[in-house]
């Protein structure tokens, strides 16, 4: 059964992103980030590139050739799926094939239409008897 995980008072979620992805692929592990939009996904892409100085995070737009070796894959339509492991989740519905992945993050704002979409997403997955974990990343 897929592992849920709320982040919630996360400030700025391409960081978390980019702090998620560095601790994921450190365990050897696959993400699918999955973007509300192919603009976000670019700008996201950019930024795993470009995350630091002297080091990048390798990534790939699901519809660039090799993005079936990348261990991280950026979709913003979620129809040619290549990866199952962990599912980055920037979209206000839950995905409708997030229970394929072996571990779904959801990141939370503070904005107020953010938080109610994220309650809905939450009550929807715990409603199918999935185990939430909520973390905090303000405490973090």
């Amino acid at each position: 059964m897929t592992r849920v995980e709320f982040y919630f008072n996360v400030s700025d979620k391409f960081a978390k992103t980019v702090e998620l992805c560095e601790k994921a692929l450190a365990k050897g592990r696959q993400l699918t980030i999955y973007t509300q939009n192919d603009a976000m996904s670019n700008d996201i892409q950019n930024l795993l590139w470009t995350q630091s100085p002297s080091s990048f995070l390798a990534n790939s737009l699901i519809n660039e050739t090799q993005s079936r070796f990348s261990p991280i894959v950026i979709d913003a339509h979620g129809e040619n799926l290549i990866q199952d492991d962990v599912l980055i989740n920037f979209q206000t519905l839950q995905p409708l094939f997030f229970s394929r992945f072996r571990y779904l993050v959801e990141l939370v704002g503070s904005d107020e239409a953010d938080k109610a979409a994220a309650r809905a997403r939450f009550r929807f997955y715990k409603d199918r008897g999935y185990e939430i974990k909520s973390t905090d990343a303000a405490e973090t």
